[in-house]
């Protein structure tokens, strides 16, 4: 089991994350993924900086898009607990089981036909290309 660091046992640091997390996020709650990483500072810093840049900046994508787009990509990599959090995340941004379900299908259809494709050494057709 890796260390977890708790806000109370925090760092100034850290704690100045776990904070920008809390705001940024409008909740109290500071899950086991970046406790985690709080073991090494820079690295907790550096990921929140990102994750916040690409998941709540404003862009051509909504914030239920950006969810749905994190959750394939997370079943494709078998990542139990980026399934989970961002399916939570997802869920509070308006996800509906049917939704979920229509994910998933699409997500094992796309990995079906990727491994086809590179089995067979399907060529692209050129009108694909730009």
């Amino acid at each position: 089991m890796p260390t977890l660091i708790e806000y109370e046992d925090a760092n100034d640091e850290v704690r100045a994350v776990y904070d920008d997390i809390r705001a940024t996020r409008k909740t109290d709650f500071i899950n086991n993924f970046w406790k985690a990483l709080a073991v090494h500072p820079p690295t907790l810093k550096r990921t929140w900086e990102i994750v916040k840049d690409v998941m709540t900046r404003p862009g051509a994508l909504d914030p239920l898009t950006r969810e749905l787009i994190y959750i394939a990509v997370s079943i494709t990599n078998g990542c139990e607990y980026c399934m989970a959090s961002h399916s939570a995340a997802a869920r509070a941004k308006g996800m509906t089981d049917e939704m979920y379900a229509e994910l998933v299908a699409i997500v094992g259809l796309a990995n079906m036909t990727n491994r086809l494709v590179e089995g067979f050494g399907v060529p692209v057709d050129e009108r694909f290309r730009r």
